[in-house]
């Protein structure tokens, strides 16, 4: 539907009249906050993103493949239900609203959700696509964040909001290997020299992982690959979604998870992949029938690896020499493989451009930045605001879309000294810290 947007040429500016806040990064949160400031007359806004126009993993719009929230959790409808940038409103203009409806799921498609948040972009006039940021310092004398780009612009703001994302993530065996290995994020762009090789090995679990496999396990017949799939996880997780499990995604649970000891953080960061990395259930499902249904015609050349963990790699003569341990037996082996797909996730690095002003950011003991509970990361406690890259502070809430409103208007509210759209202290209907004193 929408057509990308074109960032005019302009010639370098030094603007003295400071904004309000700055966005550097425009992924679906900070797109959520320019939706949100854009009515807002007491908010002078400005957002960067060094893309030429909005695109959200667009490697992974396999066919069929959908967000794992629903519909609710677009940039402004938790937040302000009466906003012109709803999903809703998007289906309305494009003429599917009705098809939507009669479709009865909640989920969008991933292709949608992006031409949705492109269409949401373009009506927009805080943003400029096709600038990338270069530099971050600060002006003592009046209190100022001064950003520097590329192209020679100099902005000044009172606030920044960092939303750069989370970079993909390659492990340490396989830096500087040569050949044409993969990240999942490029999968699509890759895919019709993938299908030419004589063998394909996916490493890594999670949602990514299933749709990349699924999508090549329905082409071997065709391309008579050999197909492997290698997880460190014990068990191929299905993603967690009750109800009573969703309410970790909620203001009393991030207050709590805020409230304990760094090192507990920690370790519940570490043991809750499976509530926001898991597999949908459904598509578990669908690839074990297409696996049962190729299987009847003879065997699959496929192999699923659980409990293996990627230790070495090498490449050589158009192949690569993966050495790998199934860690609960400690057995070390190896495995070749021509194409080789990394579905590893994604990891938060903190901008080069932030260096100038490294002292005047918040790190925790293990360098991770140290976000408060009203997601600032800057020693002032009001001046730098993060998006995403907090699992280790705020829990699976960082990640989760349908927390991205939430995030917003709460960002909002620490800037105005008010509550421009209202931010909910409670939803739960369990407590999650122990109770004061004796209980009845």
């Amino acid at each position: 539907m929408s057509e990308p947007r074109e960032t005019p040429h302009e010639t370098p500016r030094e603007n003295r009249e400071p904004y309000d806040l700055i966005g550097i990064g425009l992924g679906p949160f900070n797109l959520g906050l320019a939706c949100l400031t854009e009515p807002l007359d007491e908010l002078n806004a400005l957002f960067l993103d060094s893309k030429p126009d909005f695109d959200w993993h667009s490697g992974m719009f396999l066919e069929g493949a959908h967000l794992q929230t629903p519909f609710m959790s677009d940039l402004v409808t938790l937040a302000d239900p009466t906003s012109p940038y709803s999903f809703l409103k998007y289906l309305k203009e494009s003429g599917r609203l009705y098809s939507f409806y009669i479709r009865e799921n909640f989920y969008p498609l991933r292709t949608e959700y992006n031409d949705y948040c492109r269409w949401a972009a373009a009506q927009l006039t805080s943003v400029r696509f096709s600038t990338t940021v270069t530099e971050v310092s600060y002006e003592d004398a009046d209190a100022l964040y001064v950003v520097r780009t590329s192209a020679g612009d100099v902005f000044r703001t009172r606030h920044l909001v960092l939303g750069t994302g989370t970079p993909p993530y390659v492990p340490e065996a396989c830096e500087g290997l040569g050949g044409d290995f993969i990240h999942n994020s490029r999968y699509l762009h890759a895919k019709q020299e993938l299908v030419k090789k004589k063998s394909i090995t996916l490493v890594g679990s999670g949602q990514s992982a299933a749709e990349i496999y699924l999508d090549l396990l329905g082409s071997i017949d065709e391309y008579g690959y050999r197909l492997n799939w290698v997880t460190r996880s014990p068990r191929f997780f299905p993603l967690e979604y009750t109800k009573l499990t969703l309410e970790m995604t909620s203001p009393e649970y991030i207050d709590y998870f805020r409230a304990l000891p760094e090192e507990t953080r920690y370790r519940l960061e570490r043991g809750q992949k499976g509530l926001f990395k898991g597999i949908d259930g459904d598509l578990i499902d669908t690839i074990f029938d297409l696996l049962y249904e190729k299987n009847v015609k003879g065997p699959v050349p496929t192999r699923l690896l659980t409990n293996t963990a990627l230790e070495t790699a090498t490449y050589e003569n158009g192949e690569y020499l993966l050495g790998l341990r199934q860690e609960e037996q400690g057995e070390d082996f190896r495995l070749r493989t021509e194409g080789l797909i990394l579905a590893t996730g994604y990891r938060y690095r903190v901008p080069e451009f932030l260096d100038p002003i490294r002292e005047r950011l918040c790190f925790d003991g293990q360098g991770r930045f140290d976000v408060a509970r009203n997601y600032s990361i800057d020693t002032t406690g009001r001046g730098v605001f993060l998006q995403n890259a907090g699992v280790h502070t705020h829990s699976i809430t960082s990640p989760d879309l349908g927390m991205g409103a939430y995030r917003n208007s709460y960002i909002i509210a620490e800037l105005l000294g008010r509550e421009a759209y209202p931010v909910e202290k409670a939803i739960a209907f369990q407590e999650f810290a122990a109770p004061k004193g004796t209980v009845s």
